[in-house]
């Protein structure tokens, strides 16, 4: 009788990162509308996000990852929506629980071509569409918290 080597396939956690995203949208005869992408690695929908980057403030780096990932540009908010966390796998064996800050990001233009264009979809959603296409629950839930939000802010 043989015995079977069997391995672990637990991922070690090495720890906590910070990372700064946009949430890009626009309203449209009332409607709040998002932009979402996908992610490089596993095709899922996310928003554009970033590791921090001195000298940038944390709503800089988001603007530049919106502009980087998606090619918008428009105005952030320097207050955030809010955060979530996703676990990112770094290599193989390891895997990092990422806190991301979310910018609301008012989307004026789409550039014609953008960096990392050749890479990711891009897709136009309802807001309440998109917190249901998302694997992550907590930023569903910021998602689908957008058009209250944007109600609650100051009038400029």
């Amino acid at each position: 009788m043989h015995k079977r080597c069997t391995r672990s396939r637990r991922m070690r956690t090495l720890a906590e990162y910070v990372q700064y995203a946009a949430l890009p949208y626009v309203q449209l005869d009332g409607d709040i509308w998002v932009c979402l992408i996908t992610s490089r690695q596993t095709k899922r929908w996310v928003i554009p996000k970033g590791w921090p980057k001195p000298p940038f403030e944390p709503f800089e780096q988001a603007a530049r990852e919106a502009k980087e990932e998606a090619g918008l540009v428009g105005d952030i908010s320097t207050d955030p929506i809010g955060s979530y966390m996703y676990r990112k796998r770094l290599h193989f064996l390891a895997v990092a629980d990422c806190r991301v800050t979310v910018y609301p990001l008012l989307v004026r233009a789409q550039r014609g071509r953008w960096r990392e264009q050749a890479e990711r979809r891009l897709l136009w959603v309802l807001a309440a569409e998109a917190a249901g296409m998302v694997r992550e629950p907590e930023l569903g839930r910021l998602l689908g918290a957008l058009p209250c939000w944007l109600e609650a802010q100051p009038v400029a």
